[in-house]
């Protein structure tokens, strides 16, 4: 694959996102607008975010402050479960317009499945269709869904989600949902792509992640590279968006530096290798109102 492959990818509506985004997920709001500006002077295009971070007016002064112009930046964000269902996903996705100071977010997701409340799930994405119909979303899909959710999701409504943004890293790949998939013709974003979700949950010790692995190092040493970066090629080679988080200004650009190398095939195989099986996140199956009670203010 030539390093200049897949810097964007295209979803199954034909709106291009870019491979490498910077997430702010557990980004401080302080820290979130530094981040986001250095990120789009470091050429980054993507920003991902959700209501439920509490950054959304922060990503929008990050953007205000690059200089760069709104259609040139893709903007994504996610609707919370406390408003799920038809019409309290409008009053979530107002809000989040809102605070992003935009008249339309480039994808819209659905942040999680709530199992024990499906019908609401459901609800909502149906009124996120009608965003997708008025212009007011580029693209919508979901995130942390499993195979099963997807497929009950499709059979209910009418819009094929653009994306499923889920734990993908060395150490979690995921390949039957992701073959998933690509049968369905659903773009796999990952979250905490280089698998940070081992190493900052509390408890957590830091040598558990895929970046100290010894397969990851020799190839960083290999290519010059960082283990980051090594991760987040392994990213691009599979044609997986990502979207690693920092605050930290040479970090940021780090990671951003992945598109003037190339893994071969049999180096990519040795990465997935390494899958343990092991979710770092919480259950999706499990998650619902009272196990994560957060209420959005969309006042």
């Amino acid at each position: 694959m030539s390093p200049a492959t897949s810097t964007a990818l295209k979803l199954n509506n034909d709106v291009t996102i870019p491979a490498i985004g910077l997430g702010v997920f557990q980004s401080p709001p302080e820290e979130t607008t530094s981040a986001v500006e250095a990120a789009l002077r470091d050429g980054y295009r993507l920003i991902d975010t959700a209501a439920a971070y509490g950054n959304e007016r922060e990503v929008a002064e990050g953007i205000r402050r690059s200089g760069v112009a709104r259609d040139e930046v893709f903007v994504a964000t996610k609707l919370w479960i406390s408003d799920y269902g038809f019409e309290a996903a409008k009053v979530g996705f107002a809000a989040s317009l809102r605070r992003l100071d935009v008249d339309y977010v480039d994808l819209y997701l659905l942040h999680q499945p709530v199992p024990s409340d499906f019908e609401n799930t459901i609800g909502a994405y149906q009124a996120m269709e009608s965003f997708l119909a008025e212009g007011r979303a580029r693209a919508i899909g979901v995130s942390n869904f499993s195979a099963e959710h997807l497929r009950t999701l499709i059979d209910r409504t009418d819009v094929v989600p653009a994306v499923n943004q889920v734990e993908i890293h060395p150490y979690f790949s995921q390949p039957a949902l992701r073959a998933v998939h690509a049968d369905l013709g659903i773009l796999t974003q990952a979250w905490s792509p280089i698998g940070g979700i081992l190493v900052y949950v509390p408890g957590s010790d830091e040598g558990r992640g895929p970046l100290t692995d010894p397969v990851v190092t020799a190839l960083a040493t290999k290519y010059d590279k960082t283990p980051a970066q090594v991760v987040l090629r392994w990213h691009v080679e599979h044609g997986t968006s990502a979207i690693p988080k920092s605050v930290k200004a040479y970090r940021i650009a780090e990671n951003f530096g992945v598109f003037d190398f190339s893994l071969t095939a049999d180096e990519v195989a040795t990465i997935d290798a390494l899958d343990k099986g092991v979710r770092g996140g919480p259950d999706p199956e499990k998650l619902n109102r009272d196990t994560h009670p957060k209420v959005v203010d969309n006042s």
